[in-house]
């Protein structure tokens, strides 16, 4: 089994080490080994479908033209979803005008075809602060530690848990569930 996991590990790494020399088709293999977490976390920070291919795509572009920048090729997933991050805030800052509550209604009724389709949850962590979403998108739906978010995001290992431990409280209040 061990021989199995360093097969694709080592896959993996040589997948990157080719990307960040050129290789179009290992770029693009990485790209789909990630895609349904990079889909996961743009859903979890932007309401608008729109939005979030606007996010991913320019995240690919980016990632693609700055592959030769990533310094651990290990840290690829991270590095990806960083990019994705910042494109995400970048486009929460651009669309900063008021929306009415109607259109924003209109959003999260959106129907997302993926396994997570619990719409009172999909209501409840989208009514969550900014900082409340993306830590728990980041840790519940995309499975990254508290140490990686904390690189992510740039913020401290303590505050990753305060912020997964309010995001807790505030969706067990909206909710209804009693401890």
């Amino acid at each position: 089994m061990m021989e199995l996991i360093s097969f694709f590990d080592h896959r993996k790494k040589t997948s990157v080490y080719k990307a960040k020399n050129g290789d179009q088709q290992a770029f693009l293999s990485l790209i789909d080994e990630n895609r349904l977490n990079v889909y996961r976390v743009a859903r979890g920070i932007l309401k608008n479908e729109e939005d979030m291919k606007d996010a991913i795509q320019n995240t690919l572009i980016k990632a693609f033209e700055n592959m030769c920048t990533l310094k651990k090729d290990e840290y690829f997933k991270t590095w990806l979803i960083r990019i994705l991050i910042n494109e995400c805030n970048e486009t929460l800052r651009k669309n900063k005008r008021s929306i009415s509550l109607n259109e924003t209604m209109d959003h999260i009724n959106e129907q997302y075809d993926d396994y997570y389709k619990n719409m009172d949850l999909i209501y409840a962590i989208h009514s969550l602060s900014e900082e409340l979403r993306v830590t728990i998108t980041l840790f519940y739906f995309e499975d990254i530690s508290v140490k990686s978010i904390s690189e992510i995001l740039e913020i401290p290992q303590g505050t990753v848990k305060s912020r997964l431990n309010r995001a807790r409280t505030k969706l067990k209040e909206i909710l209804g569930e009693d401890e």
